[in-house]
């Protein structure tokens, strides 16, 4: 499998991980939506029902008081209680006056099970009951015993359709569904961008990964083939005592080149998963820079390259002595590299606008200017690097994390032919840190 081919199907695969996820969270976010509905629908049908109960309790109780009322004013005269049920206007019930047997007083006739309430209630003061019709129509009523001022009982009945419950029961249901429809887009669309946005991180770490194997398989590759030619070639056929040195020398000569590379991908391995311990505490840049540069002239001196120190001033720095030095030899180190014989290479230590600032520049090739976006990342060299230089491209790499794990800011200025400056400047340091 090639790897472009390997990346699609990677890319691929990350596809149908974030709709799953997606699927994942739109199912869950459903469920929840629907044991909320089926709750909620609960409790509303329960006090909707509790509602129409109420209102035919409140219609027997407004049939009773006004049958009383009449009974008042007919001064006992039986025919004009009955007049209650036609006078009291309640909308959408059906009002009925029956006697404790049952037996239908207004109007003249009453289903049975009508009557059958009303016997229900005569003996336990009231009842409510329901009844389903041929036309699938749902009724309920309310019977309600009470008695007259002669002594008479009657029984009060008020009779519902719960049609009336099934068209809220509609309207509830319908509001519902589009709210949770509504709310399923948006979180079908919220849920993607949100796995799209956590699972980016894993994407960058997998292409990184799969790129910073294959550049480093690349890098290695090299070397080992160097020795195992040479090696090879050596051992053909026997040769005089100085050709195994010379052979020996060079087989050398790339095992170091192979263990540099091997450190230094080591070193970002454990910066990567964040085990290179830290130590914190509080030293002067200067003297840092200043051994630094002893030693970076011993180099220089056998190109033929002065390293020269201009201005020093004491700067406080709180970090790492160790990878601080480390970051400063990987930039005198690349200054020294790229400078022709006669050139020269300059380091300024300063306070920069009360920052600690480390300067250093040379006379060297300089960097084109579509490179110097890329000098920072891993096993980047240039056209030109590549002919003055056996190194991996990994120098850069390492002094640009040392420089942000310490809050520095590194930056380079170059052109082709004319040198190159960087810059680099640490945070202001804070009086009396010490570790």
């Amino acid at each position: 499998m090639t790897e472009a081919s390997s990346s699609r199907a990677g890319i691929q695969r990350l596809v149908r991980l974030r709709m799953r996820l997606t699927i994942w969270y739109v199912a869950t976010f459903g469920l929840i939506i629907l044991l909320l509905g089926a709750g909620l629908f609960a409790v509303i049908r329960y006090q909707l029902s509790q509602q129409l109960d109420d209102s035919l309790q409140s219609a027997t109780e407004e049939l009773v008081r006004a049958a009383r009322i009449r009974e008042v004013e007919a001064a006992g005269a039986r025919g004009r209680v009955i007049d209650a049920v036609d006078e009291l206007n309640i909308p959408d019930r059906i009002l009925y006056l029956l006697d404790t047997r049952g037996n239908p007083v207004k109007p003249d006739t009453a289903a049975d099970w009508i009557r059958a309430a009303a016997r229900q209630a005569a003996k336990g003061g009231q009842t409510t009951a329901q009844r389903d019709t041929q036309d699938d129509v749902t009724l309920r009523l309310h019977a309600l015993r009470f008695k007259l001022a002669s002594g008479r009982e009657l029984v009060a009945v008020a009779v519902a359709d719960r049609i009336e419950l099934e068209d809220r029961y509609a309207d509830l249901i319908a509001a519902f569904a589009g709210a949770s429809f509504a709310a399923l887009v948006l979180v079908a669309a919220g849920g993607f961008l949100l796995v799209r946005k956590s699972t980016a991180p894993i994407e960058r770490s997998v292409l990184f990964m799969r790129r910073f194997m294959a550049d480093a398989a690349h890098e290695l590759r090299t070397p080992i083939t160097v020795l195992r030619t040479r090696a090879e070639v050596a051992l053909q056929q026997p040769r005089e005592a100085a050709n195994y040195v010379s052979v020996l020398r060079s087989v050398e000569a790339e095992a170091r080149r192979l263990g540099g590379i091997v450190d230094s991908l080591l070193v970002l391995a454990r910066a990567d998963s964040g085990e290179r311990q830290f130590e914190r505490e509080r030293f002067f840049l200067d003297d840092v820079a200043i051994d630094a540069a002893g030693a970076a002239r011993v180099v220089a001196r056998q190109k033929g390259v002065e390293v020269t120190v201009e201005e020093f001033e004491e700067a406080a720095v709180v970090g790492d002595p160790s990878l601080v030095r480390q970051l400063i030899m990987i930039l005198l180190d690349n200054a020294v590299k790229f400078t022709d014989s006669g050139g020269e290479v300059r380091v300024r230590v300063s306070m920069l606008q009360g920052a600690p600032t480390f300067i250093v520049e040379d006379t060297g090739i300089g960097i084109k200017p579509e490179e110097r976006s890329r000098v920072f990342q891993r096993f980047f060299r240039g056209e030109t690097a590549r002919s003055r230089t056996d190194g991996a491209g990994l120098g850069l790499s390492i002094a640009s994390w040392i420089a942000r794990e310490h809050g520095a800011e590194i930056s380079l200025t170059s052109e082709p032919g004319g040198g190159t400056r960087v810059l680099l400047i640490f945070p202001r340091a804070v009086a009396g840190v010490s570790s």
